[in-house]
């Protein structure tokens, strides 16, 4: 489903994905099926999005992101792609973001250049994520540290 409002560039857009009022993709992106792209979202060329995502309003993805199947993107979320941006100078290559399968990334975080997010990990919003993300890691804050791991309880934190 494609709302009226949309700029649908891209060709490469997987069976059963919906793009809502006000968002534009570009022509290289790809875009997997099933996926949920809400309002105001920017989706760029060199860009990669499994199936069964969610983007949230608000969110702009940057050349060289990649997101894996099932992943969460809360809305605002902040993509970067150059550790050192200048107006007119262009990096020859940006650098990427990997979102593992499955992995959550809440709203308003802002993810750094250059690191992964691990599958199943979960990343709290409003956290400024500046290095790798393990799997299954509970993030959160500025600069976010891991505060747990999803399906570990308490007691087994402890040991």
């Amino acid at each position: 489903m494609l709302h009226d409002f949309a700029l649908l560039e891209s060709q490469d857009i997987g069976s059963g994905t919906r793009i809502w009022a006000y968002s534009h993709i570009l022509p290289g992106a790809r875009i997997g099926k099933d996926c949920n792209i809400c309002d105001q979202t920017f989706v760029e060329n060199d860009v990669v999005i499994g199936d069964r995502v969610t983007i949230k309003s608000g969110v702009h993805i940057w050349d060289g992101v990649r997101i894996e199947d099932d992943v969460f993107i809360g809305p605002g979320v902040t993509f970067t792609n150059d550790h050192f941006p200048r107006s007119r100078q262009f990096p020859e290559k940006f650098m990427t973001i990997h979102i593992c399968r499955k992995a959550s990334i809440g709203a308003n975080a802002t993810l750094l250049p250059g690191i992964t997010i691990g599958e199943n990990a979960m990343v709290g919003a409003g956290a400024v994520v500046t290095k790798d993300v393990p799997p299954n890691a509970v993030i959160y804050g500025n600069p976010a540290s891991i505060h747990r791991y999803v399906g570990v309880t308490d007691n087994e934190q402890d040991k």
